[in-house]
Formats: structure tokens, C-alpha cells, sequence
């Protein structure tokens, strides 16, 4: 069966839509894309706010795609807003006219799962990824509004940073000065540097970064226009780009337009998006670069491919998550030996109650990730650690998932060393990421339960030496009984296991005990 699919993406400069054809068979393929631009991004950026006249623009703009839709007989769509409705502050009031004037539902991601849904385009379009991503690897995302770094080494996600150094804001701050166009290159150039040599020495000092990938529409814009390539297809050299950015570089606006056959938008681009590129080759000493030739839309079909079963990917995307999550726990200078026993322990007690918690693998992930961060706090403070820890977790983006996740994380963290307050837990259930959850109409459950579970999680390495480590977890007569074969003394988990044990029962109706087989110890 193949089901026909619109991908739509509202971005800061341009409105687009690729149309699909997706099968068990074929995979996901591409037959038509058409797209309008629309600088929202300059409304954003300028007054903090997207006027009435754009609003207008995009209704009669997504009339028409509707009917391209109706043409091709789509099934089914998918319609996300990025940065510059992100930072919108009528974002609301657009979405609902957007909603009431054409019936579209538009989405607006969080920035970790844009740059994530980038990723998995990257990964469906081309099995080179595997390959490359196997040693250092830069992947250099660029949008209209912002840029992500994303490294990789071993086919494992390392760091990923947003900076906001995305073409148009870049282009947005030549607009309050009074300058010659060598100055604007010259104010572009030690703008990018102020961001990516702060980057360079946080995260690039100890890796070897052997390839960059260049995705994202700016850098499609600049490889399309880069004439007397001889590497293989979608592969630039140093040598090449550095050609290119030489000419670039001599050109005023006129001649840009002319010689690269843009429009005065792009050819205002152009440079600040070289200029970037430029300086990743010599921040990382790479020596090549591959596009791909990929966009958001083809990362939105690639997602909806997988959650219908008709596209499986080689890479492990939720594998990425956790890893991210690991690397951000060491620097935050946790005891990780705690953290993979709490781990393991909080996916032992979860899977133990897969009957009486009515959750899915989204919050099991979300439960392994707060397993994972739950002590970053102590970083700032021994005392109100869980508070700090909540802060971190917000003030850090962690890819892949929507600002509703993180924010769910966030509470479990939180509310694991502290009383639980139902009527204090603020979740923003309007996130695009709800959709991903088993039970998005009582997001304060769905805390309530995995902070219940982290508890006693914790509890069970309470003294840091992994004593319950293979222990069995099973349900018998309205208890969760732990049953470990541990020789040693386990008086200081049985007491913390007790401590833990009424909100866990108030949750589940369930009340953990500690059997310690060997010593026929049991708690009461």
C-alpha cells in the first residue's frame, strides 16, 4: 500500500512543501516540492512579533498547498513552524488564525527536535551516514534563525550546541549599522568568531573532527551556486569551498545576484552562510564537506515513515538521547557507576509494572533520562540540589525531544527528592511532543508515576555500591517484591526502600518490599 503525504515546514525565510509517496517497499520517495518565501524571521527579529500582513500571506500560501494536496490525493500531513514562530510573541494568535482560515494545524517544534527530525532525513536519505559518523564528524545544521553543531564519533551522538548564528539573523544585525560592504563582511566574520571560538574551546578542544555535514537550506542555496566542482557528487573539498568563498568574497551585491543567479534576498545570504562554513573548516582542520542535500520536510515523512512501520533506521536515534544525557551528567560531575545502577534499576521496577502504569516507550525514555540526570543538582549545591537540578534541565536542551519532555524530565528530577505537590507540577500540554506520549490528557500522572518509580529506584542503590544489582522485580499479591541474593548487609536500601514506599503504594496500590533471599530478610 502507498500512502501519499504532505510534509509542510513554516520556517524564518521561506514556507515549503514536499510531497511523498511512502511504502514498506519503496521507502520514503519525493515527488514534488514547491515553496514561497516569506522572511518571518525579519518581523521576528525586528519587533519581536509577526505582523498582520505576513499572517495573511501565509493563509493564502496554505490555501493553495491545500489544493496541491487535494491534487495529489494526500492522506495525511504534517505542518511544523520553527524559529521565527518560536520566538514569536503572538505565536499563539497566528497558529489559531493559521488553524480557523485553512484548517491546517501547524505545530510549532522545540529546537532539539527540528534539528533532530534534520538528522533522521539525513540518516533515511543516504546510507553513507553509518559510514561517516563512525569517526569524528561535525554535522553543521544551518537555518534561517539559528545554527546546531551536533558531533559524532563511533556512531554516537558526543554534544550538541544552538547558536544564534543562524543567515538571517546574521544579515538582521547589518541592518542597524551604516556600513560598506567590506565592513558588513568584516562585522559578519568577528560575529561568527566572538560564537565559535567560545564553541571550539568548550566542546573541540580534545576531538578530531575528520567530516563536516552541511545541511540545511542556506547551505543548499550556496552548493547549488557553486559552479567547477570536481569531487564526487554532494562532496566539496577544502580547496573548493576556499576557491569559492575567494570569489565570493570580491563581489558586491549586483554582481553576486548576477554571476549566482539569485534573487537580492538570497544573494544577502550567501555570504554570512560561507562565512560560517569557512570557519568550521578551520576550526575543525576537515578537510571535506558532504551536503546530502536534505531538508526538514524530508526529515518530517522520514518520522512519519517510522511510526507507521514502513521505514526502519540503521542508526539509533533514542541510543543519541541517552548518550547525549550520559555526556551531560559527567559534566555535571555525577557518580556515574549510581547513575547506570539507578538506570537499570528504574527500567527493572518500570517494565515489572508495564500492567499497572498504562505507559508507552516514550516516557520509558523519558524515565532513563531522568534516571540519568537525576543528581546533576548536587553540581551547584549539596542543599536543594533537586531545584538546581530542575533549573539545568531547562536551561539545557537535550536533542530530540520537545520542550514539553524536557520539562517533564525536569519535574521527575525534581519531584524525586522532594514532597510531590499535584497542584504545583506545571506541565504546557499544547507542546507538539504530547502527541508522542501514551496519556498527553494528565501530563501530572504521567510525573506522578515516573517520579514514584525513579524514587525507588534511587532507593535501591541508596548506599552507592550496587548491592541489588540482579535482583528480580515481580508483582505478588498487591506488593512489588524485590528479591536480591546479595550477601552483604542491606539494611540502608530495605530502610530507604520503606521511605520510599507510601507514595509508590498511593500511585500503584502497589507496596515495594525487600526480600534478601540468602538472609530471609523482609521488610515490613
Amino acid at each position: 500500500m502507498i500512502h501519499t503525504f504532505a510534509a509542510i515546514h513554516l520556517g524564518s525565510f521561506e514556507l515549503e512543501m514536499g510531497i511523498y509517496e511512502i511504502s514498506a517497499k519503496s521507502g520514503v520517495r519525493q515527488i514534488d516540492h514547491v515553496r514561497h518565501m516569506i522572511a518571518l524571521g525579519r518581523d521576528t527579529f525586528d519587533t519581536g512579533k509577526i505582523s498582520y500582513p505576513l499572517v495573511e500571506e501565509i493563509c493564502q500560501v496554505l490555501e493553495e498547498f491545500g489544493r496541491i494536496m487535494k491534487t495529489y490525493q494526500v492522506t495525511d500531513y504534517r505542518a511544523c513552524a520553527t524559529t521565527a514562530l518560536r520566538e514569536a510573541q503572538n505565536s499563539r494568535i497566528i497558529l489559531d488564525q493559521i488553524q480557523v482560515r485553512t484548517g491546517i494545524r501547524i505545530y510549532v517544534v522545540s529546537n532539539s527536535e527540528q534539528r533532530f527530525t534534520s538528522y533522521k532525513a539525513l540518516a533515511s536519505r543516504d546510507a553513507d551516514f553509518q559510514k561517516t559518523i563512525q569517526t569524528g564528524t561535525a554535522i553543521v545544521d544551518m537555518g534561517f534563525g539559528s545554527l546546531q553543531i551536533s558531533l559524532y564519533d563511533k556512531d554516537a551522538l558526543v554534544s550538541t550546541q544552538n547558536l544564534p548564528l543562524g543567515v538571517l539573523r546574521l544579515k538582521h544585525y547589518m541592518t542597524q549599522v551604516q556600513a560598506t560592504a567590506r565592513q558588513e563582511q568584516s562585522l559578519i566574520r568577528e560575529i561568527i568568531d566572538n560564537e565559535l571560538v567560545t564553541y571550539r574551546k568548550i566542546y573541540l578542544k580534545d576531538r578530531d573532527i575528520q567530516n563536516l555535514i552541511g545541511i540545511g537550506t542556506p547551505i543548499l542555496t550556496m552548493y547549488y551556486r557553486m559552479d567547477g566542482l570536481t569531487a564526487q557528487k554532494n562532496r566539496i573539498s577544502r580547496e573548493e569551498f576556499n576557491h569559492f568563498f575567494g570569489r565570493l568574497c570580491t563581489m558586491n551585491m549586483d554582481q553576486i545576484e548576477e554571476t549566482f543567479d539569485v534573487n537580492a534576498e538570497y544573494a544577502a545570504l550567501l555570504f554570512p552562510a560561507a562565512a560560517i562554513l569557512k570557519r568550521m573548516f578551520e576550526l575543525t582542520g576537515a578537510q571535506g564537506l558532504w551536503v546530502p542535500g536534505i531538508r526538514i520536510e524530508d526529515g518530517i515523512a522520514a518520522e512519519y515513515a517510522q511510526e507507521k512501520g514502513l521505514l526502519k533506521f540503521n542508526h539509533d536515534f533514542d541510543n543519541d538521547i541517552i548518550v547525549a544525557s550520559r555526556n551531560m551528567a559527567r559534566r555535571y560531575k555525577c557518580h556515574m557507576s549510581h547513575v547506570q545502577t539507578v538506570e537499570s534499576e528504574a527500567l527493572l521496577v518500570f517494565d515489572s509494572l508495564k500492567k499497572y502504569h498504562g505507559l508507552g516507550e516514550r516516557e520509558r525514555l523519558l524515565l532513563r533520562i531522568a534516571s540519568v540526570l537525576h543528581s546533576c543538582g548536587k553540581f551547584v549545591t549539596m542543599r536543594d540540589a533537586s531545584n538546581r537540578a530542575y533549573n539545568i534541565i531547562m536551561a539545557t536542551e537535550l536533542i530530540g525531544l520537545s520542550h514539553l519532555e524536557r520539562e517533564l524530565v525536569a519535574n521527575i528530577v525534581r519531584y524525586q527528592m522532594q514532597p510531590f505537590k499535584y497542584n504545583e507540577v506545571v506541565v504546557h500540554q499544547d507542546e507538539v511532543g504530547s502527541r508522542r506520549l501514551a496519556t498527553p490528557e494528565n501530563l501530572v500522572m504521567v510525573v506522578a508515576k515516573l517520579t514514584a518509580i525513579l524514587r525507588l529506584a534511587n532507593s535501591m542503590d541508596r548506599g552507592h555500591r550496587a548491592k541489588l544489582a540482579g535482583s528480580r522485580i515481580a508483582v505478588k499479591d498487591k506488593k512489588l517484591v524485590i528479591t536480591t541474593d546479595c550477601p552483604e548487609d542491606v539494611m540502608l536500601e530495605d530502610l530507604s526502600i520503606q521511605q520510599k514506599s507510601d507514595f509508590f503504594e498511593e500511585i500503584f496500590g502497589i507496596r515495594p518490599v525487600l526480600r534478601q533471599k540468602n538472609k530471609r530478610a523482609e521488610s515490613r
